[in-house]
Order: structure tokens, then sequence, then C-alpha cells
């Protein structure tokens, strides 16, 4: 005979996902950022994306003046 499983059947908090964020440039329209890993940034129409996950990039646009994030 099977026994009835007493604990709640509530599903697992779902993970938080890190978004990409997109900072406007105040400065220019276009220019090449270089990160403080090596990698490039690149800036188009004023704008430049740190992709989801991407703590180096969001640290280091978040940290500068001349970029501002964007909000939805």
């Amino acid at each position: 005979m099977a026994k009835a499983d007493d604990t709640p059947n509530e599903s697992p908090a779902a993970p938080k996902i890190a978004a990409a964020q997109v900072f406007r440039d105040k400065l220019y329209t276009s220019r090449q950022l270089i990160l403080p890993d090596g990698r490039s940034l690149s800036v188009a129409k004023g704008q430049v994306t740190a992709e989801a996950g991407d703590t180096v990039a969001q640290g280091y646009l978040a940290k500068r003046p001349d970029f501002v994030l964007q909000r939805e």
C-alpha cells in the first residue's frame, strides 16, 4: 500500500535571470570601449548593451559618469 505524501506540492522558486542592460552614452553616438579584461564593447546610436550575466561590462558601464542605465 502506498503512503500518502504529506508535503505540500509547491513548485521551487524560479531562479532570477540576469537581464541585459542598455546604457546611453552621454558623450558619443559611436565609439569602442575597452573593458578591464581586454574585451571591447561598441557604442552605436548612442547606446551600448551589456549582455545578461556580463558582470564585468555591467560594472564598468555603471561606474562611468558618461553612461546612464536606461530603464524600461
